[in-house]
């Protein structure tokens, strides 16, 4: 399911960071949750083979449908845990992204204003990305709470080290490539070989059209990727050539 990091010593130093986060939520997760995201780090650092047999452990997993947040659902369903999808249903979704969540299990939520908040900022000229993922993250952090689910988790690629997994008020956010050191062509590996290289969303690309300068945050976006390499610079060609495009 997922592969060793072998000598790339990157990786292996952010996830030995990453013990190091997980060691501070212990607590927090229970002894359960704890014990099977410490054996996937040993997994993946050492090829430490371990029990994967389903654990009583719940996590509300930000779910879009795309890369990587689909390769995170796979991953976690595989080490064990009782993983939901929580799908903040929104106005750019096509029938056919929803229709794949919905084969996945995932749960539809609402994000009342979610439309009015994104307009302002599209004309302001403002990026939206960062507007839309608070939104769409308090919503799944919303439906985490109102069912007792103590952890929430996201795709986020980026956020290794002591925000790879962390204490957010009376939940724990889990950023789970990010904790487990993945890049995107292990996730597209991992999901089947089939990736569109495509950025972003049609909000997205009607606010380049609104506001072209906006594009240079996308850009900046897929430059921090390719520092943190997770992913290779034919994946940031590809994408820094689409924003430009759109």
């Amino acid at each position: 399911m997922i592969r060793l990091v072998g000598d790339d010593l990157v990786k292996r130093y952010r996830l030995e960071y990453n013990l190091d986060a997980l060691e501070l939520v212990r607590k927090e997760i229970g002894e359960k949750a704890y014990s099977r995201l410490k054996a996937l780090i040993d997994y993946r650092l050492h090829g430490k083979e371990f029990d994967r047999s389903p654990i009583d452990v719940k996590i509300a997993l930000a779910f879009s449908g795309g890369s990587d947040s689909t390769a995170a659902l796979k991953i976690l369903r595989w080490a064990g845990f009782d993983v939901v999808p929580v799908m903040a249903k929104l106005p750019q979704m096509n029938e056919n992204i929803i229709e794949k969540a919905r084969g996945y299990g995932a749960v539809l939520v609402e994000i009342p204003g979610y439309l009015e908040a994104i307009a302002e900022q599209m004309n302001k000229g403002a990026p939206i990305c960062g507007r839309c993922h608070t939104m769409v993250m308090k919503a799944v952090e919303d439906y985490a709470r109102k069912n007792g689910i103590k952890i929430v988790a996201s795709g986020d690629l980026l956020s290794s080290g002591l925000i790879s997994i962390y204490k957010k008020d009376d939940l724990v956010v889990l950023n789970f490539p990010a904790f487990l050191a993945l890049d995107k062509a292990e996730i597209i590996e991992l999901i089947g070989g089939k990736y569109d290289l495509k950025f972003g969303c049609p909000l997205l690309w009607e606010t380049f059209r609104k506001a072209p300068g906006v594009k240079r945050f996308a850009i900046q976006r897929v430059l921090r990727e390719l520092r943190a390499r997770v992913i290779t610079p034919e994946i940031a060609g590809a994408l820094i050539f689409d924003i430009l495009s759109k």
